[in-house]
């Protein structure tokens, strides 16, 4: 039985009063949604119309969808019914990390299909590479940076795991702690991989406002505060849909829910997603200086090896970000702005900040933010399809969906035409996962996860009995 030992965030903690202070300016605001240019005035659906195809939700993956329908076939009549404003969700507050993985990394991409991996692993960077030609074919304005990621050994036993599971031919360097100082400094730093290509950075908001735009020109008509309240059924397959909302509404042949972590629409799909809470701090733009004190000169994106994990990473004008650790779910699994402020959240983010860069003690937040996450029990996209086949919809990225919407929007169009694609022939496109329990069994076995994450992280990463029932059984993840 290995004893519980205290983590470097509770060993290397900083004085309470820094923290204090250095959240004491900042905004429970989006950063990214201030940064952003103003979209153009939001036009509401007050008139009944009609389309060929209708997209129910104005994220990435509702915008994807649109883009890649009008550029597949320009004369097909394309409508996006977004129920607040374009990007204001998800889509708009995340890290901003756009990877490559499709299967939510390697490891539970070859623990959930073994057979099939390196296929998925090969259309995800097939998939970011076609994401930075449309960014500059369609001339989006997101601040894109192909700047790979580093990933590092906070604790001992933490630094095998930097070589564990590694593709043949990947692009990555396993560095030691000077080579990883080197890079970004931080005295918590033991190890480190450099996966040079495989995560692109950008600003969320600045993308759905863009795909918003680059949609509009291909003659996407988007209308929001337009949120659909029913789904009428078609008589006969290839009839039509008829898609409600409270002031009129859009009859379509075909139909893509892209709601994300919103209650379903399908009765089906109620019960293969809960929302989980991330909470963000952003800092003020470092000085000159404190640039130099951490070097980060390759602006790489930056993740720990812990279940409870951080993701870090630079903004154009040299912001840090500093999110994770906490994934909150709240009985009842409900998606509510109430959730969004939680000081504990952000006094733990704030203190493991400093505990990372003690150098930047003079650093002060401007903006915090949280977010629902659409989890599902696998831990990456599943697809479906109702209505005879005239019906599409993807869900469950959970925090990952920045690439793999754009993927998920090529199955969902592949689904919508009947085609036997090498995508749609993916036992992951296939086959759902398991749907989660009703509440409150939900909410007490993901506060049972997470103290079991939390308990492995104190045990030099050793997983409980519970934890290995949930890997047994299909369930498990790690980090």
């Amino acid at each position: 039985m290995v004893a519980a030992t205290p983590t470097v965030w509770e060993r290397s903690a900083p004085d309470p009063a820094l923290v204090s202070k250095a959240l004491a300016g900042s905004e429970q605001r989006v950063f990214w949604l201030d940064e952003a240019p103003p979209p153009p005035s939001a036009q509401q659906l007050t008139a009944g119309t009609t389309a060929d195809l209708v997209v129910v939700g104005g994220g990435y993956l509702g915008l994807w969808t649109a883009v890649l329908a009008k550029r597949r076939d320009p004369g097909r009549s394309v409508v996006v019914l977004e129920a607040e404003t374009v990007g204001w969700a998800a889509s708009g507050r995340n890290g901003g990390f756009c990877e490559a993985s499709i299967t939510h990394g390697e490891e539970n991409g070859r623990n959930r299909w073994p057979s099939e991996y390196d296929q998925l692993h090969r259309l995800g960077r097939e998939n970011l590479d076609a994401f930075a030609r449309d960014v500059a074919e369609l001339g989006l304005d997101c601040h894109f940076e192909r700047t790979g990621s580093l990933a590092v050994a906070v604790e001992p036993h933490q630094v095998p795991w930097l070589s564990e599971g590694l593709s043949e031919g990947a692009d990555h360097d396993v560095l030691d702690a000077a080579a990883t100082r080197a890079h970004i400094d931080s005295p918590i730093f033991l190890a480190g991989r450099w996966d040079r290509d495989d995560v692109a950075l950008l600003q969320p908001a600045r993308l759905a406002r863009e795909l918003a735009r680059a949609a509009r020109e291909l003659g996407v008509r988007v209308f929001e505060h337009s949120a659909v309240t029913a789904l009428e059924k078609p008589g006969a397959k290839g009839g039509p849909q008829v898609v409600r909302t409270a002031r009129a509404s859009v009859t379509a042949r075909q139909v893509v829910l892209a709601t994300g972590v919103f209650p379903a629409l399908l009765r089906r799909d109620r019960l293969m997603t809960v929302p989980v809470y991330d909470y963000v701090l952003m800092s003020e733009p470092l000085t000159a200086e404190q640039k130099r004190a951490v070097g980060w000169e390759d602006r790489q994106g930056l993740t720990d090896l812990a279940n409870q994990f951080h993701y870090i990473r630079l903004s154009a004008d040299d912001r840090v970000l500093f999110g994770g650790y906490d994934a909150i779910h709240h009985a009842g699994g409900h998606v509510n702005s109430r959730y969004e402020d939680r000081p504990a959240s952000y006094e733990r983010l704030a203190s493991h900040f400093f505990t990372m860069f003690p150098q930047l003690e003079d650093v002060r937040f401007s903006h915090r933010w949280a977010g629902a996450i659409d989890t599902c029990t696998r831990f990456a996209a599943y697809y479906g399809t109702a209505r005879k086949g005239d019906l599409a919809y993807a869900r469950g990225f959970t925090g990952l969906g920045v690439g793999a919407t754009r993927f998920a929007a090529e199955v969902l169009l592949d689904l919508l035409a009947g085609a036997e694609t090498e995508r749609t022939q993916l036992e992951m496109v296939r086959r759902r996962p398991l749907p989660f329990p009703p509440e409150p069994a939900t909410a007490v076995g993901v506060a049972l996860t997470r103290a079991s994450l939390d308990s492995a992280d104190h045990h030099q990463g050793r997983r409980n009995l519970f934890l290995k029932a949930l890997d047994a059984a299909g369930l498990g993840f790690d980090s």
